[in-house]
């Protein structure tokens, strides 16, 4: 049967119409294709980080939260003075720019070019003054372990990223084992107690944990949350231990493996039953809250828990200074917010001040 003279108009005009919105849209979606990804800059070529970081947002199988970012520049000078840093560094150079990743004289070179900032520096001692120009540029800001040198310089870090307002965040990768972040998000119920474990090299410019032990005590506080009150240091030759207390009684302690097969796990204690809380898994889990912390401005990790993990690792020492004897986290605290504010009025003079309220 013939179709009616009016629907084959409406017909052809619905055609029409179809046509005009694919025409309009067409373009549209190549422009939202082609959105250039997010420009990183790192800071430090002087660990593996740097360059196993590279690796993944470049990488075109990509898994879901690492597509569209891409490392643009890099400031190769990280550690002056600890010789397995100091020797990564022309090696690491030389594989980055084999990466595309153009290499720059200056932070203030690197931040001209960048949307954020990933400060690699394996050494922590010049991450306060490697961070405080990237702040002052407004990017957003992810520090690799050790987030500083002290306690007192991770406070100004922080202090700063307050001052300017920009966002920072840092953390192991540990945090984003598959068991502790399922610990965390209640499959135990309550989280009574726990231990977590892993390697301990120590390097002499920092606080012993620090350098390596900062994954163990990470993946503990991870699964414990905020709220130690005071720790007790043990040493032997095979490891060291570290046990601290809890608001309401609850105990976490950190094993740091010295000897025999060293890997990174430990266990969680809940009201609804126990879980391992390891074990590594890779950096990628990490390097999808990068990302996404460098898209929405908003850190994961709290600059307060973040500050106590330091706290908590320096009290360690404090302990051992003290023969064994337990130290009180809030007390290291106090006297490192101290020398903090004195470091903050020295590098920023009458502006830090004025700040202060």
């Amino acid at each position: 049967m013939t179709e009616p003279i009016e629907m084959q108009g409406r017909r052809n005009r619905s055609a029409v119409c179809c046509f005009a919105v694919a025409a309009v849209l067409a373009p549209l979606g190549a422009a939202l294709a082609e959105k250039p990804a997010l420009r990183i800059g790192i800071i430090g070529l002087d660990t593996s980080h740097a360059i196993a970081f590279t690796k993944l947002f470049h990488d075109s199988e990509k898994e879901a939260g690492l597509q569209g970012f891409r490392v643009v520049a890099a400031y190769p000078k990280g550690s002056v003075d600890i010789e397995s840093s100091v020797t990564r560094i022309p090696k690491y150079t030389e594989q980055m720019r084999g990466m595309g990743v153009g290499i720059v004289g200056s932070i203030d070179d690197l931040v001209g070019q960048v949307d954020a900032v990933l400060l690699e520096t394996n050494d922590g001692r010049p991450h306060l003054e490697q961070a405080l120009p990237v702040m002052r540029a407004g990017k957003p800001l992810f520090i690799d372990k050790p987030v500083a040198g002290s306690l007192s310089d991770a406070i100004a870090i922080f202090e700063l990223a307050r001052h300017y307002r920009v966002p920072v965040f840092s953390s192991s990768s540990l945090r984003y084992c598959t068991g502790a972040v399922d610990v965390r998000s209640g499959k135990i119920g309550k989280v009574l107690g726990a231990t977590a474990y892993s390697p301990m090299s120590v390097e002499k410019t920092h606080p012993d944990l620090f350098w390596y032990g900062i994954h163990g005590v990470e993946l503990l506080y991870t699964v414990m949350g905020t709220g130690c009150q005071s720790v007790v240091r043990t040493d032997t030759d095979k490891a060291t231990v570290v046990t601290g207390v809890w608001a309401g009684g609850r105990i976490g302690t950190f094993r740091g493996l010295r000897t025999g097969r060293r890997g990174y796990g430990g266990a969680a204690f809940g009201q609804k039953g126990i879980a391992d809380i390891g074990p590594f898994q890779g950096y990628a889990p990490l390097l999808v809250e990068v990302g996404r912390f460098f898209r929405t401005g908003k850190p994961p990790v709290s600059s307060q828990e973040t500050l106590e993990i330091y706290a908590f690792m320096e009290a360690a020492d404090e302990s051992k200074r003290l023969g064994g004897a337990s130290a009180s986290v809030k007390a290291v605290m106090e006297r490192a917010r101290k020398e903090a504010d004195g470091k903050l009025r020295r590098l920023l003079g009458a502006a830090w001040k004025e700040a202060k309220p």
